[in-house]
């Protein structure tokens, strides 16, 4: 299925000439759940759709609870995950601490070899409201 876009108008407010500018914008068609995908896995297998969202949800534990344990998770074919943060800079290192510096936690996610190779090649799109797909 090719992805949707759309055209929108962007401002830009560092350039000196600040005239706006426009760009292309992936947008959404919607929402896939633990359900769905549950579903659709059990119809390819042995596996009752229960067995299946309970493996996804374990997994869903597991993956924080090594997160939280400083580790990278390595998802083979999915890709890796691992904790970052954006941290306020202080002029003296010893000043530094978690608390008063670290302004919040991310997720990184590194897409494995298999789905950079599929990004890379190209993927259809077309223009949001158009009849073409």
């Amino acid at each position: 299925m090719p992805i949707r876009y759309r055209i929108t108008k962007r401002s830009n407010t560092i350039a000196n000439n600040k005239e706006p500018q426009y760009i292309m914008q992936a947008v959404s068609t919607g929402v896939v759940d633990l359900d769905q995908i549950s579903h659709q896995i059990s119809n390819e297998c042995t596996l009752s759709v229960v067995d299946i969202k309970m493996v996804l949800y374990a997994l869903g534990e597991k993956l924080q609870f090594h997160l939280e344990d400083g580790k990278m998770v390595d998802l083979e074919n999915i890709g890796k995950f691992k904790v970052g943060f954006k941290c306020k800079a202080d002029p003296d290192a010893s000043k530094l601490t978690p608390k008063r510096n670290i302004q919040k936690y991310h997720l990184n996610f590194q897409p494995s070899v298999v789905l950079k190779r599929w990004l890379k090649k190209g993927i259809k799109t077309y223009k949001e409201g158009s009849r073409s797909k």
